[in-house]
């Protein structure tokens, strides 16, 4: 799967471009500071990257140049978001080594063209020609032949990613996890109606099955968000990852999901959410050993919105806001948590 970084110092449009990607399949990054976008890209190599050209402290041209001064990033395919207003830096981008520029505004239908056309010309596409890539974290999508899957119903998917969890399963297991409040005939007939819907979907040999049990055809061999997010924590837990690659897999994380609502949903959703708590602590810790106060208080709040009753990072926010003058302090102090009051 292409990865795309995304840097714009407007929130609105870093949030609409990253939203607009991720649906079509890409794994995306996103900066609002080319500065903190460089130090990411120590960590991180995109397929491509799409630049805002007027921001504050470094231009989109300046970053690009910056960019193409690294050899290991020479070679990475920019583009450039201009207003037409800035006709002048975009022909002095393309001079510079831009490769395509996007004119605003511009529609999910515009955007999503353009960056699939440079894509294709660089010899990239969503997940190559038959690979398949699965995403639970703050989505559910499956892309599989360079395309997002059509489900045949929303269960069908769900039934997926339980396989895909649970790798072998019968079918009582399967039926009793997704319909729970059914009775065995009844939740055994929705077992096999979603089961044919799932085969309906991607393929009739998607699911093989053999003394009863059921599973993913291992040719399928989607590779999986949850299990590298998970991996990688394994990683942050034994001290091998840095700073900047776990302020990455922090932001991986999402909701696993979303709008599902069965008891297994649920457990898997438990268990990320402990990894990430862990791997912000890490983070913690290892953003305070570097002098970054500012960013530790930063992954010590995210941790407390998981846990409003650990007392480690409530210490570990009160000391970093202090050290930077922050009058927040005070109100971590007395373990007040503002971030959770809705002001309006």
């Amino acid at each position: 799967m292409p990865r795309i970084l995304v840097v714009d110092d407007d929130a609105a449009i870093l949030k609409l471009v990253s939203v607009i990607l991720s649906r079509a399949g890409h794994e995306v990054r996103t900066s609002s500071h080319p500065v903190e976008a460089l130090d990411l890209l120590k960590v991180f190599t995109p397929d491509l990257v799409v630049s805002d050209v007027v921001m504050p402290y470094m231009t989109g041209l300046e970053f690009l140049e910056k960019i193409r001064e690294n050899p290991q990033l020479a070679s990475v395919p920019f583009m450039l978001l201009s207003s037409h207003a800035e006709r002048n830096d975009v022909r002095r981008g393309m001079n510079l080594g831009a490769d395509d520029y996007l004119p605003k505004p511009f529609t999910p239908a515009d955007l999503t063209t353009a960056v699939d056309a440079r894509l294709r010309r660089a010899g990239l596409t969503l997940q190559g020609e038959s690979g398949m890539l699965a995403k639970g974290l703050g989505t559910a999508q499956v892309v599989w032949q360079g395309a997002p899957v059509s489900w045949v119903s929303r269960k069908a998917l769900e039934l997926f990613f339980y396989l895909l969890e649970h790798k072998e399963v019968t079918s009582w297991e399967a039926a009793e996890a997704l319909w729970p409040e059914k009775d065995e005939a009844r939740a055994s007939s929705l077992f096999h109606t979603t089961l044919h819907r799932l085969r309906r979907s991607l393929s009739n040999d998607a699911v093989v099955s053999a003394n009863r049990r059921y599973a993913l055809n291992g040719d399928l061999n989607p590779e999986y968000d949850v299990q590298r997010f998970e991996l990688l924590t394994a990683q942050a837990e034994q001290g091998t990852l840095g700073l900047e690659e776990m302020r990455e897999l922090i932001g991986q994380y999402g909701n696993f999901l979303p709008g599902a609502d069965s008891p297994w949903v649920d457990d898997v959703r438990a268990r990320l959410e402990q990894k990430q708590f862990s791997l912000l602590g890490i983070a913690a810790k290892a953003a305070t050993a570097a002098g970054k106060a500012k960013d530790a208080a930063q992954f010590h709040q995210r941790a407390l919105a998981i846990d409003p009753m650990s007392e480690p990072d409530w210490q570990g926010l009160a000391k970093a806001l202090d050290s930077i003058g922050d009058p927040r302090a005070r109100l971590a102090a007395q373990r007040e948590a503002w971030w959770a009051v809705d002001m309006d």
